[in-house]
């Protein structure tokens, strides 16, 4: 029998439940997690070859960089996207998610896949034989399986013809993902009623689905199987193609009445959508084809500029600019990344001047907290964010506290240590001038600075400490000439009033401190920018006069 005889048996076996057989039906995209965007467009785009076709702030997140690779116009059928969750916890694929995800390759290229999979130092299992076609499987740097599955009859709409793959080797679209589900009567019913997919085999402990476009959902047997734990290296959702608005409503309606918790349609710019856990907890997704990704920028230069996903975002794309991890297209100059004591990240903006502040953030912050503060107070200078290893409640800061005003000595001396020691790594993996790094902390970070100063004098030249305190109970003799210190406090702040003993303390330790108050709390904001950058221009100068 013919792939085309048994679709047209498989699509008339069942009864249609929700009028979807003259409506367009098959996958729209996959959505997964990375925890590395720089090695996720090494793998999409530069192994397998894939057309990266818009890069946006996240729809819910806007602080979270969505990447969609598909074909030349990122056709429905053809995406697979990636929410960047820079740096984040690893999750656990179980049941209740999606475990691999198919792409349709020309069976004759399976030859050209093992090659160039051993070129690029990737393993590979394989060829091997699942319901007739031929394998390949392989693992992406998050360890997403995804299978290189051999299929005549899956063409791309728009092929690309401007990446590193032959386009006659190229991936042409999406073959299919894999449900794992305890339930799997009860998923596959749910597919099938809804989403247009039809029954076509089973095998062991799969039921094949069909839809009209051809793409297929394996729906796995998964009980015993441990449950899926969100978080980078799991797939986030599969989304399913709607012809219009229309097909939505319809779809919607008929899940209200099965107690799924569909929610309402969203805008999502690029096409519009609901969403429903199928029974066995899979978030499904349903979305229209139009108005596809060429809405805002032409065919020619998709995925080359980051988008806000919807005009009314409140947020500065300015600034997101700054936050959003950045990545380098396969072939072009980039950060390359070493293995730190501390998790970091750089923000190099596009005319650097050489300058390079590093950053700590305040308790609950993160590696990029700080970031669109510095950039406006110098736009031209190279950022490293840093995240301290210390945790409360699960958010990141430098050191543990034990009461608001009181904190763990020992453990302040060793994250003290390990900075310092991250630091001189850092100078040496990154080429960094450590006479020239600007030291930035602000609240707990600012104290771990301050910290440092007695605890490796040596290390800091020139350091802005927002609402800090001092926080050491025994201080070390520290000889601290040379050293250019500015502190801002907030008037209103709880912890200001340490500020005169900190600058008390360290002018005693002989740093040239100036210092000034900003009418307002402990939070930071647009009053401290103009403060710190009068006085790094006041620095410069006076640094460059010849002593």
């Amino acid at each position: 029998m013919t792939f085309a005889s048994a679709l047209i048996l498989a699509l008339l076996a069942t009864p249609i439940q929700s009028g979807l057989l003259s409506m367009v039906s098959g996958i729209h995209h996959v959505t997964a997690i990375t925890r590395k965007v720089q090695a996720n467009v090494d793998f999409y785009a530069g192994f397998l070859g894939l057309r990266l076709v818009k890069q946006t702030a996240g729809f819910e997140d806007a602080t979270q960089l969505h990447l969609f690779y598909g074909d030349a116009t990122g056709t429905p059928g053809s995406l697979v996207t990636f929410l960047a969750w820079e740096d984040g916890s690893p999750g656990r694929a179980g049941f209740g998610q999606i475990s691999e995800i198919a792409l349709a390759i020309d069976p004759t290229s399976i030859g050209y896949w093992l090659t160039r999979a051993m070129s690029f130092g990737l393993p590979m299992e394989g060829p091997g034989d699942e319901f007739g076609e031929t394998v390949l499987r392989l693992k992406d740097p998050d360890n997403i399986i995804l299978k290189l599955t051999g299929n005549r009859e899956l063409k791309s709409a728009a092929p690309w013809h401007g990446g590193p793959v032959p386009v006659e080797h190229a991936v042409q679209r999406i073959r299919g993902a894999t449900m794992l589900t305890e339930v799997p009567e009860e998923s596959r019913s749910f597919l099938e009623s809804h989403f247009g997919y039809r029954f076509q085999v089973s095998k062991g402990a799969i039921d094949r689905l069909v839809s009209q476009s051809g793409d297929v959902i394996d729906v796995r047997n998964a009980r015993g199987f441990w449950s899926g734990a969100p978080g980078t290296g799991t797939v986030d959702h599969v989304a399913f193609r709607a012809t219009d608005d229309a097909q939505l409503s319809t779809v919607h309606a008929a899940l209200e009445k099965t107690n799924s918790s569909a929610t309402s349609t969203h805008d999502r710019k690029y096409f519009r959508s609901l969403y429903a856990r199928e029974p066995g907890g899979t978030l499904a997704e349903l979305a229209t084809d139009k108005p596809g990704m060429t809405i805002d920028e032409p065919a020619e230069t998709l995925g080359s500029k980051l988008f806000l996903p919807s005009k009314d975002a409140i947020t500065n794309l300015e600034d997101l600019k700054v936050v959003l991890p950045q990545f380098s297209m396969p072939g072009e100059p980039r950060v390359n990344y070493r293995d730190l004591p501390f998790v970091h990240r750089f923000y190099t903006p596009p005319d650097p001047d050489g300058s390079v502040f590093v950053l700590l953030h305040g308790s609950g912050g993160n590696e990029t907290t700080l970031m669109p503060l510095l950039h406006k107070v110098a736009p031209r200078a190279t950022l490293l964010g840093v995240r301290g290893r210390a945790t409360e409640e699960g958010f990141p800061r430098w050191y543990k506290r034990i009461t608001p005003f009181s904190f763990d000595q020992d453990d302040i001396k060793n994250e003290a240590e390990a900075f310092a020691a991250f630091i001189d790594s850092a100078v040496k993996s990154y080429g960094l001038d450590p006479k020239k790094i600007v030291y930035v902390g602000y609240s707990n970070g600012a104290n771990l600075l301050n910290s440092l100063l007695y605890l490796h004098p040596s290390l800091i030249h020139r350091a802005v400490l927002l609402r800090s305190m001092p926080v050491l109970t025994d201080y070390p003799h520290a000889d601290l000439t040379g050293t250019d210190l500015l502190v801002i406090s907030g008037k209103t702040d709880a912890y200001g009033r340490y500020a005169n003993e900190l600058r008390t303390r360290l002018k005693t330790s002989g740093a040239t401190v100036d210092s000034d108050v900003i009418f307002g709390g402990h939070d930071l904001g647009d009053a401290d920018v103009p403060i710190i950058q009068k006085w790094l221009l006041q620095k410069d100068r006076q640094a460059s006069v010849p002593q």
